[in-house]
C-alpha cells in the first residue's frame, strides 16, 4: 500500500490535541515530532491504536509539549490506490458482450 507524507507546524501546547486528532483519523501510519530539525519523538500508529494503547503515547507527547515551543509533526499516511476509471477493463475482464 502506498504512503504519503505531510508536515504540520504547530505550537507546543497544540501537539497533544493534533496527535489525538491524527489517531482518530485512522489512516495515519507514523508520527514524528520535530523541533529545529531534531527528532524529538517518533512512534508508529496502527489501525487498532485507541484508548488504553494511545494513553502512554499521549502522556509522553504531553510531557514533551511542555518543553517545546514551535515544532513540526511529520505524518505518514496510508493512501488508497485510485479506483479504475469508469468503463476501464481490469485484468481478466470479460470481453464478451451480454445480449
Amino acid at each position: 500500500m502506498a504512503t504519503s507524507w505531510e508536515t504540520v507546524r504547530i505550537k507546543g501546547d497544540q501537539v497533544v490535541g493534533k496527535i489525538k486528532e491524527l489517531i482518530h483519523e485512522g489512516n495515519v501510519r507514523r508520527v514524528i515530532v520535530r523541533q529545529g530539525g531534531q527528532t524529538v519523538a517518533e512512534f508508529p500508529l496502527t489501525v487498532g491504536v485507541v484508548g488504553v494503547v494511545a494513553a502512554p503515547i499521549l502522556a509522553a507527547v504531553g510531557a514533551l509539549a511542555a518543553l517545546l515551543t514551535d515544532c513540526a509533526i511529520d505524518v505518514e499516511r496510508r493512501v488508497s490506490p485510485a479506483p479504475p476509471a469508469k468503463g476501464a477493463r481490469g485484468r481478466g475482464a470479460s470481453r464478451l458482450r451480454r445480449v
